[in-house]
């Protein structure tokens, strides 16, 4: 795959990740108020985003698994960190909703 390519589907994982920390963070804050129906629709809506960056990552795999060269790229690298930084900020959130939920049963 040429590195124009690849450079290409870096910017779609970067895209949806963003997307997606946006939405993970945004849920976060509307549990901290006590709106977690709308906490629930941004996580929603952060996995979708999530899901569109491992489409992209996928494309990836697939071509290596076919024995097609992947261009080195930093920014490809930069993508994956991306990636995995929203992966662990999608778990974060989903804790932190939990507590905030406990927090107001306990009130």
């Amino acid at each position: 795959m040429e590195k124009e390519a690849v450079q290409g589907i870096s910017f779609q994982l970067v895209a949806h990740a963003g997307e997606a920390s946006a939405c993970f963070f945004d849920a976060v804050e509307l549990a901290r108020q006590g709106d977690f129906d709308a906490a629930e629709a941004k996580l929603s809506q952060g996995t979708s985003s999530l899901n569109g960056a491992h489409d992209s990552q996928t494309d990836l795999l697939r071509c290596e698994v076919n024995g097609e060269d992947i261009a080195f790229s930093l920014l490809l690298v930069h993508a994956q960190d991306h990636l995995m930084s929203t992966i662990l900020l999608e778990r974060m959130a989903r804790e932190l909703i939990e507590v905030y939920r406990r927090m107001a049963d306990d009130e």
